[in-house]
């Protein structure tokens, strides 16, 4: 039986992935080498793939190369072969319609490998047919909507679910309690959000997650995002991708010296350091040289551009988290609708790429001056975790707000305390309740505030 194939289909993402960066993240990001017929198409993929992956830009010439350091080019047939093959170079925008073309072709052989198994099976003597006609319309519907886990369970699908999922996570629990009790720490199922209490209520920031990080204008969401960024990559030594829209590559390399080294940020900006300040900024930087933080800088940043980029990193990085600093600055305008519309279905397809990704995404947005968000309800729909930092406010009345913070949840704190984050929305936890949190903006750094004593009532 001759199978179905495509083979120009698969020439022309070939030569699409040689040629441009974007079309080669498209390809690598939605075709698999299991979707190639031709051996040689194959084998040029896994090659552009494995460059890829090291940081590499597979182009022709660093295909050639590893193919050659691989053993994989020996003949001039082959080397003639892939020179004709990276000659088939289309234009980025026909990418995903070739990229189909293979998906399809993929899918018929699939298909045709069906056909040839249901015939072995229903000449066999004994065949419930029945049964056959079921299972066969079961694989066939599965081809139909491309994945497995497109379909109708049964109860006892998931009650094994439950069971399996169950073992695992105690077997989790248990070790991360150990290395809990090992380290001090809390154990988590993510990567870990750099407050306790948020790491207690949440278990860490989970593959495909979503959180909404709200601030209003001056009021802390970068340095949030930053001490953030340093729990995960300097502290805890996890891939992430940090994606800064509005401020300098001098800013957050600042930010970050001031946080890491507890140097006031306008001494580093001036350079009115004394040589021992120098050595602990000095000291910050091989923090950050030691960390797996990648920081993306991107003024001119569209929904299509961010996704480009958070495939990329993932592909090439393993990032664990993505944060969007923040996501007034996307290009999202269409006179057509209304702002806060465009930001509701771009938070949506964020969180669709979360879960694709399997990574943690935070998106930082602004509050209004009342503290309110437009399209926040179709927001928190969509997001797992939903945050607001906020600050008690100067004078009697952020006396007052704090007092009676204090008085909430029993406890007196530190006198530094000067913001808290309230957790509007914790999709596997508790909801509802407020972090007491001390910023120090000198230095930009954001740390859970201590417990100093219980809370009296005055009299």
């Amino acid at each position: 039986m001759e199978y179905i194939t495509d083979r120009e289909a698969e020439q022309r993402i070939l030569s699409a992935l040689v040629h441009s960066e974007a079309s080669c993240i498209e390809v690598l990001s939605k075709v698999t080498d299991g979707d190639f017929a031709d051996p040689m198409c194959r084998n040029l993929y896994l090659l552009g793939r494995g460059l890829f992956t090291r940081g590499v830009r597979p182009t022709f010439t660093e295909i050639l190369k590893e193919g050659q350091d691989l053993g994989f080019i020996e003949r001039p047939a082959v080397l003639e072969e892939i020179k004709y093959i990276s000659q088939q170079y289309i234009d980025d925008h026909n990418i995903n319609y070739w990229i189909g073309r293979v998906l399809n072709a993929s899918k018929g052989r699939k298909a045709q490998h069906l056909i040839i198994q249901a015939a072995q099976e229903l000449g066999k003597p004994d065949v419930d047919i029945n049964q056959f006609i079921q299972d066969t319309g079961a694989d066939f519907m599965a081809l139909a909507v491309d994945t497995d886990t497109e379909r109708i369970e049964t109860g006892a699908d998931i009650g094994d679910l439950l069971a399996a999922s169950l073992d695992e996570n105690i077997e989790k629990w248990r070790k991360n309690q150990d290395n809990a009790k090992t380290y001090g720490q809390i154990p988590l199922d993510g990567v870990p959000t750099g407050l306790p209490s948020l790491d207690y209520m949440t278990l860490g920031y989970k593959p495909g997650d979503l959180i909404i990080l709200g601030a209003q204008t001056g009021h802390g969401k970068t340095a949030f995002a930053i001490n953030t960024t340093n729990a995960v990559c300097v502290e805890a030594g996890e891939p992430m991708l940090y994606v800064n829209t509005e401020m300098s590559r001098k800013q957050i390399a600042y930010r970050f010296g001031g946080m890491l080294s507890e140097i006031e940020l306008h001494k580093i900006r001036v350079g009115s350091v004394t040589n021992n300040e120098r050595a602990q900024v000095l000291a910050a930087r091989e923090l950050l040289n030691g960390s797996k933080l990648n920081v993306a800088h991107l003024p001119n940043i569209t929904p299509a551009k961010l996704l480009m980029f958070a495939q990329k990193a993932k592909l090439q990085k393993d990032i664990k988290l993505l944060i969007l600093d923040y996501v007034g600055r996307l290009d999202v305008s269409d006179p057509r609708h209304q702002e806060w519309e465009m930001l509701s279905a771009l938070i949506k397809n964020i969180k669709i790429m979360a879960q694709n990704l399997e990574i943690a995404c935070m998106v930082l947005v602004q509050l209004n001056a009342d503290g309110s968000l437009q399209g926040a309800k179709r927001m928190k729909n969509e997001c797992d975790i939903m945050l607001q930092l906020l600050p008690f406010g100067e004078g009697k009345e952020g006396s007052d707000r704090k007092e009676q913070f204090q008085e909430k949840y029993g406890f007196v704190y530190e006198p530094g305390c000067n913001y808290y984050l309230r957790i509007d929305k914790n999709r596997d936890g508790k909801a509802g309740v407020s972090v007491p949190l001390v910023f120090d903006m000198d230095i930009q750094r954001i740390r859970e505030a201590r417990e100093v004593g219980k809370y009296v009532s005055r009299p």
